[in-house]
């Protein structure tokens, strides 16, 4: 069954996020008579005036901003399928605008453009296109298909040609539910009501129904009741709808996923990165093909020297620039896009110190431009190290046991990939870390030598020079 599309709005602070949801709240007459639930929950579902579509229904996460979109989404809160950049006809791409362009990106969803505040004489949507496109973001009639519709969220011009718009995305989105499917739903607002723990959720498959058992985290509830974004109690909801559940006992976390099972540890429900001391820790431990980097810098001069080198960099991909001190949204971007935060003459303040600890997020500080380029040119070069043994990777083992025949130490190996020969260099890996190299001198399957192992198959493998081997660790095969 086809489900309405659930839309999230970012942009510059100002620039008339709230106007844009108000209008669009109050535009609804049946909305009207909900009172200030639809505040209160963090989102709302709209009926448009707009057919010929899969639905005529949108759901709006009114959230603070991105800031509050990437702390649900670094738990894994998947809830937006669509996003609205809103900028400012009049003051065009700010450094806000600048950073939710990154979040969309790396969320990885379908957007539109919505030019604000076009009934303002000073209103220039072609510069919006120019500016946009200095960000890789290329509109349609300027080089790209990304829509931008100019809209007044004061007096509603151009707001039903946006919302046609995001109906259109979600019709080549194909955004579907099963009704029977297992649930999937995420909180997005929690508070105290005078009738207990009021959680509000966004349900994207599955149905939830009251006397239902439910998780959030290890967080149980027996739902009570539904009260949907107009207050009406319900029996039960299907997706996308925004509604309040009764019956926790203890607050979830905001973004945790709601199962119909328990996740017993509460760190699993935020699905928490492996901890990361330096650079080097960060390569072994991540599956990583280039260097990602979110950039904050002191002055817009500083940005302009450190930049071009930078982008010029095959290896090294800036996921944000900008001017100022790292913020709370950089961290939570870089612990989602596996980045790491550079900072050049910025403070860097003890709640963003602890925050960056808890996510596991590495922050480099730099005062002397050479420094960061020439340590930034030193991982480049692991990375083209690391990159040029992949393609010259033949086969990857694993140690299943180890014994001695006349003093030789002899890897007993099962090949999971491609195969190994005699006289391949082999590096040895023990938890992910390279703790040593060699080279195959004997290879042998049921005490006959032989001069190649392949995948799926066993061999005993004699080593030059011997190694300190265990059952566990992982070999991997190179020509030289």
């Amino acid at each position: 069954m086809n489900r309405p599309p659930v839309v999230v709005v970012l942009g510059h602070v100002d620039h008339g996020k709230t106007t844009l949801l108000d209008y669009i709240r109050k535009s609804d007459v049946a909305n009207k008579e909900a009172g200030n639930i639809t505040q209160k929950i963090g989102g709302y579902e709209t009926e448009v005036p707009i057919k010929g579509y899969q639905t005529n229904r949108i759901t709006f996460i009114d959230t603070p901003g991105h800031e509050a979109f990437s702390a649900l989404r670094l738990r894994g809160a998947n809830v937006a399928d669509i996003a609205i950049l809103l900028v400012d006809a009049t003051a065009s791409v700010q450094p806000q605008t600048i950073e939710s362009i990154s979040h969309i990106l790396q969320a990885k969803i379908p957007y539109v453009v919505a030019a604000n505040k076009i009934d303002m004489p000073s209103a220039q949507i072609d510069r919006i296109k120019k500016d946009l496109a200095k960000h890789n973001v290329l509109t349609e009639g300027f080089g790209g298909s990304i829509p931008i519709v100019p809209i007044s969220a004061k007096t509603g011009q151009g707001v039903n040609d946006l919302l046609e718009a995001i109906l259109y995305l979600a019709s080549e989105s194909n955004l579907t539910f099963e009704e029977d499917a297992k649930i999937e739903a995420y909180v997005i607002e929690t508070h105290h009501e005078k009738a207990g723990l009021a959680v509000a959720c966004i349900i994207k498959n599955g149905t939830m129904k009251v006397a239902d058992t439910i998780y959030a985290g290890d967080k149980e509830a027996k739902i009570r009741s539904l009260i949907s974004d107009r207050g009406i109690s319900l029996q039960k909801v299907l997706p996308s709808a925004p509604f309040v559940v009764f019956g926790f006992k203890e607050m979830p976390l905001v973004g945790v996923k709601i199962t119909e099972q328990p996740v017993t540890n509460e760190a699993e429900a935020v699905s928490p990165a492996d901890q990361k001391e330096g650079f080097d820790d960060f390569f072994e431990a991540d599956d990583t093909k280039k260097l990602r980097v979110i950039i904050r810098a002191d002055s817009q001069g500083s940005l302009e020297a450190i930049l071009p080198p930078l982008l010029k960099n095959g290896n090294i991909e800036v996921v944000l620039s900008s001017v100022g001190e790292v913020a709370k949204s950089d961290i939570f971007l870089a612990r989602i896009s596996k980045a790491i935060i550079i900072g050049f003459n910025t403070h860097i303040s003890k709640p963003i110190e602890k925050l960056a600890s808890e996510e596991k997020v590495i922050i480099k500080t730099y005062n002397i431009i050479y420094n960061l380029f020439e340590e930034l040119e030193e991982v480049s070069t692991l990375l083209k190290e690391k990159e040029s043994r992949e393609k010259s990777l033949k086969g990857e083992a694993k140690i299943q046991a180890v014994f001695t025949i006349e003093n030789n130490r002899i890897a007993g190996v099962k090949v999971n990939k491609g195969r190994i020969d005699i006289k391949d260099k082999i590096e040895l890996y023990r938890g992910g870390q390279l703790k040593a190299e060699t080279q195959v001198t004997s290879i042998k399957q049921r005490a006959k030598a032989v001069k190649e192992v392949k995948k799926d198959q066993e061999a005993g493998l004699l080593f030059e020079p011997e190694l300190d081997i265990q059952a566990g660790d992982v070999i991997k095969s190179y020509s030289i």
